[in-house]
């Protein structure tokens, strides 16, 4: 059973901390306020609270679970809201992925993004996608390789409707999360030099997204900082 929804005033509050935070760091990086995308990470949570955010003016909002994401899709059709799948894709979801998300994070092999493609109708729009890269020695983890980056780019810009738009990563555990994304951002520029307007960092969660945007990250996802603890799920 989910519990009763708290006072908005609540979740108000915890976003202007987060925001204030995120300001902070632009401001130490040397970066022009509000130069950041913030997306909120509902995973677990109710359609409810993506409602109550919308009130709040968030315009962006993350899944990582395509039943979830396609859930709450159905449940708030007409919200105005940017939804983005930010978990990981199976090949046999990528027409359900499609039909709910208005970006997608997480490309991380060709066969993904040729499943995404051609998952497109006449009049389906133009999907935008970012590369997943994995920063850790782990091949089981999420993300292709560094090696195979630039391969990988070239493969998603030659598809006819998906638009690579850049780069997304997740922090290892066992390194400084500066380290990493200072790695992550060498790695845009690797996908930018095969797509020029390929210019999205998405990095920085809930733990780490100060260190993402003295980084040059442009794209946060951030959750329970935000949206509070997850419900327990039975």
């Amino acid at each position: 059973m989910l519990p009763p929804p708290e006072p908005v005033a609540a979740l108000a509050a915890r976003l202007a901390d987060v925001d204030e935070r995120i300001d902070g760091a632009l401001r130490q990086a040397g970066r022009e306020p509000g130069d950041i995308v913030r997306i909120v990470v509902t995973k677990f949570h109710p359609a409810r609270l993506v409602a109550d955010l919308v009130q709040l003016d968030v315009g962006d909002v993350g899944e990582n679970r395509q039943q979830e994401l396609s859930a709450k899709r159905a449940e708030l059709p007409e919200l105005d809201v940017r939804w983005h799948f930010v978990g990981q894709a199976q090949t046999n979801k990528a027409r359900a992925v499609r039909a709910a998300a208005s970006v997608v994070h997480s490309v991380d092999r060709a066969r993904l993004a040729d499943a995404l493609d051609a998952a497109a109708d006449a009049d389906t729009p133009v999907l935008d996608v970012l590369l997943q890269v994995n920063l850790t020695d782990d091949p089981a983890r999420g993300g292709v390789q560094p090696e195979g980056l630039e391969a990988l780019a070239e493969h998603v810009a030659a598809l006819r409707t998906l638009r690579l738009r850049g780069i997304m990563a997740v922090a290892p555990l066992d390194e400084a999360p500066a380290s990493a994304f200072a790695r992550l951002h060498t790695y845009s520029d690797r996908v930018r030099s095969v797509a020029p307007d390929a210019k999205w960092i998405s990095a920085g969660m809930t733990a780490d997204f100060p260190e993402a945007i003295i980084a040059g990250a442009t794209h946060l996802r951030i959750g329970s900082a935000i949206t509070g603890p997850r419900p327990i799920r039975g």
